[in-house]
């Protein structure tokens, strides 16, 4: 831990050292070099804060009758999850946060999510829920966001945002163990669900609300594919495959190289490649 704390302050203390004029003017020369460099110390950042909260949730605090309660649980099949988040779901008394990523949901699976939570909504629980822009399209979701609105419960949608994950009452968190989501991960790690719920909020104030009347498909395309198209030629740039993408929208690939297709049109690209130049000098593409 001390060697830890010293090698932080000798980070901390270097990068506040004064810009002399060489380095200046290295980094006016290779601008990209020095983003890579801040985005490297950012990551690594990064990496110890989430090592410092697997650490707190791996190591229960006693509770006040001596025992030791299970800061994370392992939830490894289909079964085990719908069973301990119809368990939370049970005990919730104050606030429900969900985001649900992938675009549009099942028909079927919306009813059941409908049913678990609508007495308690109209108990006066509040209900958040965060979708993706693609989830306006849906016939099947925009039913679901009418009649569960009817009950009190506020939906927005973002083009983009983070994993599944569900919060109730701020005491307990739900996210993914794995890509396919079969296997998930119950938390009552305070420290942690802080941090979630804050992850969740930051989404929650970028996130545009959803119709409550929802609009028709035309008039939804106009409020929500420019952000879906920003999204797209950012992380065409990175370097992205279509897959990841297309997963990251909760789109399907189809509908994807469709939106390529129309910016290459846009831009008068003659081939990926043009097109991948031409977004990369932030041209912009906001029509249909």
């Amino acid at each position: 831990m001390a060697n830890t704390e010293k090698d932080d302050k000798s980070d901390t203390c270097e990068s506040a050292l004064p810009i002399t004029p060489r380095r200046s003017a290295e980094t006016r020369a290779h601008p990209s070099a020095e983003l890579r460099d801040i985005s490297e110390k950012l990551a690594e950042l990064s990496r110890r804060t989430l090592d410092q909260a697997v650490h707190l949730a791996t190591e229960p605090a006693p509770s006040g009758n001596g025992e030791m309660p299970l800061a994370v649980i392992h939830l490894r099949d289909v079964r085990e999850i719908n069973e301990a988040i119809e368990a939370a779901l049970e005990e919730a008394e104050d606030e429900i946060l969900t985001a649900q990523p992938d675009g549009p949901r099942p028909g079927p699976v919306l009813e059941d999510a409908l049913e678990s939570v609508r007495d308690r909504i109209s108990g006066g629980v509040r209900m958040r829920t965060l979708y993706q822009h693609t989830a306006r399209f849906d016939e099947a979701t925009k039913d679901y966001v009418r009649r569960i609105s009817e009950h009190g419960a506020e939906i927005r949608t973002l083009e983009e945002f983070f994993d599944r994950l569900i919060i109730i009452d701020r005491r307990t968190a739900f996210i993914s163990e794995n890509d396919e989501r079969s296997a998930a991960v119950s938390i009552r790690e305070p420290a942690v669900v802080r941090f979630l719920c804050d992850v969740f909020e930051r989404s929650w104030v970028r996130a545009e609300p959803f119709p409550f009347i929802p609009a028709a498909a035309t008039e939804a395309a106009r409020e929500v594919i420019p952000a879906i198209r920003e999204s797209i030629r950012r992380m065409l740039i990175e370097g992205h495959s279509d897959r990841h993408i297309a997963r990251r929208l909760g789109i399907s690939e189809r509908s994807l190289q469709a939106h390529v297709a129309s910016m290459k049109k846009q831009l008068k690209a003659r081939n990926r490649l043009h097109l991948g130049y031409l977004l990369g000098r932030n041209e912009t593409v906001y029509v249909l």
